[in-house]
């Protein structure tokens, strides 16, 4: 199996605590956040980053819906990782400043792909399909955040 990795960025024009906390806010901003490819999202314990237990479904392509329930830490300042407890799939947010009033979020996604054909496949379009999501999340939070 090879780690398949799918990583996006933005800049936002809000200060990087701002951005920060809308992403840690799963019980309240985060929900906003999510595209038409997230499904059944519910806050399962805490809600505001470190500790949050947090469910939703994923559907990726029109076949591939991912089950998810994901134990978020925080493992240094500016720093989200959401561990899925139903897979090999870690997604971790970073935000960190860009200048004056900016900053800069990245978000990238490993998991363990599929052996042969099928990971050959899902390492090569996984990470392009995955990452139009995450922009269209980068996107929304940008809307949120530089209001």
């Amino acid at each position: 199996m090879a780690q398949v990795e799918a990583t996006t960025e933005r800049i936002i024009a809000a200060n990087a605590d701002t951005v920060f906390d809308a992403l840690a806010d799963y019980s309240g901003t985060r929900a906003k956040l999510l595209p038409e490819h997230f499904s059944e999202y519910e806050v399962r314990e805490g809600g505001d980053g470190e500790g949050t237990l947090v469910h939703w479904k994923l559907q990726a392509t029109s076949k591939r819906v991912r089950d998810c329930l994901l134990e978020v830490t925080e493992p240094t300042d500016g720093q989200l990782v959401e561990k899925d407890r139903n897979s090999s799939m870690v997604t971790t947010w970073t935000v960190t400043p860009a200048g004056e009033g900016k900053s800069r979020a990245v978000v990238t996604t490993v998991w363990n792909g599929a052996g042969g054909i099928g990971g050959f496949f899902e390492k090569t379009f996984a990470p392009k399909g995955l990452g139009r999501i995450y922009d269209l999340v980068l996107d929304r939070l940008a809307a949120e955040v530089e209001k």
